[in-house]
């Protein structure tokens, strides 16, 4: 297709469906569907649906219009619509079909490739608020590298070494992120997401809890907060294609992580609204995390998951935490999801088996707002 035929108005057989509606009654070309997507010269995007004026048998050529967006429109009264892009009417794009409510516009940043992202390491990377240094382990989602219209949200993960690799993780267990992440993709089952996993260091208990408990000590929470929010994020938006806002951004750990993600989330919801918390401490000095909640007058706007295994993995403590956000204000299955993993201990094959709760969660397909 000519750079001139790609910049033509609606083509001949949208024209042509769109007229056939109207003469059966519809008139309002409200609903629209634009796709973020460089097909590179001679290339073009296709529409196929579950209603008319589409088809899945066959699709509908979208129009090119500048930044390498196409564009697709119909009558809004053909209602609400399932809908997938295709490259030349051949390829689809992977993962799951795309949901349009009639008189929506919706942006879709596809690709065509295979559901497998990449991983990249910054080494020495320097916290001016604790004093040192660690590791941060980036996940690269599967369009990456092919898609570069699109930008992504960010999850910042705790204990980074355990996330993608036997040989650096606590017993050598991994989580399995990356595979989890790939599989759920390809399946249509969450959107794409940065992982920014952030080492531990020699420090965790202190870097990771408020103060004081009192066997353990701690207390450098904040000042592992400020690090996280105030060097992490700002160096990842910097140098990768990020949704800074905080609806895209959200926290995950286990144990004391889970506390810290916990923490940091309702102190900072203005940076990220979303944040889950595996088997985590919160019987950590006195249950102090839960009775600040059971206190609260103020309902934080977090987006929260809470698990908990039933062998010897803090049940007790994690259900009070539940209790006391109900009592705040949130809701199981709205702004909470609280979750009993029988049979699941304090682990890492535990936290890897059921990683797919958080992430579907957190990160639904089509949830991501650009």
């Amino acid at each position: 297709m000519t750079s001139t035929a790609r910049r033509t108005g609606l083509t001949l057989a949208s024209l042509f469906a769109g007229l056939l509606l109207y003469a059966a009654g519809f008139s309002a070309w409200a609903t629209t569907v634009r796709v973020h997507y460089d097909t590179g010269f001679g290339n073009r995007i296709a529409i196929r649906g579950s209603k008319a004026p589409l088809s899945w048998s066959s699709g509908a050529s979208a129009t090119w219009t500048s930044g390498n967006v196409w564009v697709y429109s119909w009558p809004d009264a053909a209602g609400d619509l399932e809908i997938k892009p295709l490259l030349n009417d051949v390829k689809w794009s992977t993962g799951a079909n795309y949901r349009v409510r009639a008189g929506a516009t919706v942006d879709i940043y596809p690709f065509f490739g295979p559901a497998a992202g990449s991983r990249h390491n910054i080494n020495n990377f320097h916290s001016p608020q604790l004093g040192n240094s660690r590791t941060l382990r980036i996940y690269l989602p599967p369009s990456y590298n092919e898609n570069s219209l699109k930008r992504y949200p960010v999850l910042y993960m705790h204990d980074g070494q355990n996330l993608f690799d036997a040989a650096t993780a606590f017993g050598g267990v991994e989580w399995r992120v990356d595979e989890t992440i790939d599989s759920l993709v390809g399946g249509g089952r969450m959107d794409e997401v940065i992982v920014v996993g952030i080492d531990n260091t020699a420090d965790r208990i202190a870097e990771y809890t408020m103060c004081c408990d009192s066997q353990h000590g701690g207390g450098k929470l904040d000042l592992y907060s400020a690090f996280v929010r105030d060097t992490v994020k700002p160096y990842i938006d910097q140098h990768l294609r990020t949704l800074p806002g905080k609806d895209n951004t959200a926290l995950m750990g286990s144990s004391l992580g889970g506390l810290a993600s916990f923490y940091i989330a309702r102190n900072h919801p203005a940076v990220f609204a979303k944040e889950a918390s595996l088997s985590s401490s919160f019987w950590w000095n006195d249950r102090y995390m839960v009775k600040t909640v059971a206190a609260s007058t103020a309902k934080a706007p977090v987006r929260i998951y809470l698990d908990a295994g039933t062998q010897n993995d803090g049940l007790a403590d994690t259900t009070a935490m539940r209790d006391a956000l109900i009592a705040d204000g949130y809701v199981q299955g709205a702004d909470l999801y609280y979750y009993v993993a029988q049979g699941a201990s304090h682990n890492e094959a535990s936290w890897a088996a059921r990683l797919d709760r958080p992430l579907t969660y957190l990160f639904p397909w089509q949830s991501t707002v650009y």
